[in-house]
């Protein structure tokens, strides 16, 4: 269904010449056919034991992410070959030295980042969408930011990394407001007791991604209580993501980054 066919149909409904009912029927049943005739079409199972969702990128805006551990390090090189051959670049996370070695093997110019434990393909040269702050609490959180980073980069967006500025020491922080505030979403990526996204939280007005870490001691049970302390964050821009998800929340502040520059260069719109 166009959007002018869509339009029309709701001009009807509004005009009472059709029932919302049957207005909804007929949505549901152009979805469901949409959904399992084009896209079902970009599912991809010539790799073993894979099936990969090549549509991904047109509805996401981004491909799939391969998660490398419990992946043999040849799939990890067949699933890139597939993403490339249809035109896709890949990003892996969570890899091995054996498997990124085995990606470089078959793309030498695949960028391992052995801090993030991420490989990726690099994307042609071309302008940066938009600045995400990535700040670690301690030099302990900084493998899930640089995950996050190395997310963001893949995803085109400018990236401006802050590490070591826990609370222990609040000037630290404080000194690095102005790139705070330059930044369209902020990724704060802390261990302990959790408190550093708050306090972020309390200085800019864009939304900041809290993503608690393993990193602490046993009463910060691997990165329970930093969620805890999140979750429940008074910070109203604050919101949270898994325990050690650097991937997930650069990739939620890259949408946000994308989403800004892309009204930005639209322009405003008809009431």
């Amino acid at each position: 269904m166009t959007q002018t066919e869509l339009l029309d149909l709701l001009r009807r409904v509004a005009d009472g010449e059709c029932r919302p009912e049957a207005a909804a029927e007929l949505i549901g049943r152009q979805w469901s056919a949409s959904v399992s005739g084009a896209e079902a079409v970009e599912l991809d199972e010539s790799v073993p034991g894979v099936c990969l969702d090549l549509g991904r990128a047109k509805r996401c805006g981004f491909p799939e992410v391969v998660f490398g551990e419990g992946k043999p390090a040849e799939s990890v090189v067949a699933i890139f070959e597939r993403l490339v051959s249809a035109g896709q670049t890949p990003l892996a996370t969570r890899v091995s030295a054996e498997q990124a070695a085995a990606v470089r093997r078959a793309f030498p110019e695949a960028i391992h980042d052995p801090v993030a434990r991420t490989v990726r393909l690099p994307r042609p040269a071309g302008r940066s969408v938009g600045m995400v702050a990535v700040v670690a609490a301690g030099t302990g959180d900084r493998p899930v930011a640089r995950e996050a980073a190395e997310t963001l980069r893949w995803m085109e967006c400018g990236v401006t990394e802050i590490d070591d500025v826990g609370v222990a020491g609040l000037h630290r922080i404080v000194r690095r407001v102005p790139d705070l505030r330059r930044a369209d979403a902020v990724v704060v990526a802390a261990g302990m007791e959790g408190a550093l996204p708050s306090v972020v939280g309390g200085l800019v007005s864009v939304p900041v991604i809290a993503v608690p870490t393993s990193v602490g001691y046993g009463a910060n049970f691997a990165g329970l209580a930093a969620l805890l302390s999140m979750l429940n964050s008074c910070a109203a821009n604050v919101v949270t993501v898994n325990i050690d998800a650097g991937f997930k929340a650069a990739f939620a502040a890259g949408l946000i980054a994308h989403a800004v520059h892309r009204r930005a260069e639209e322009g405003p719109r008809d009431a």
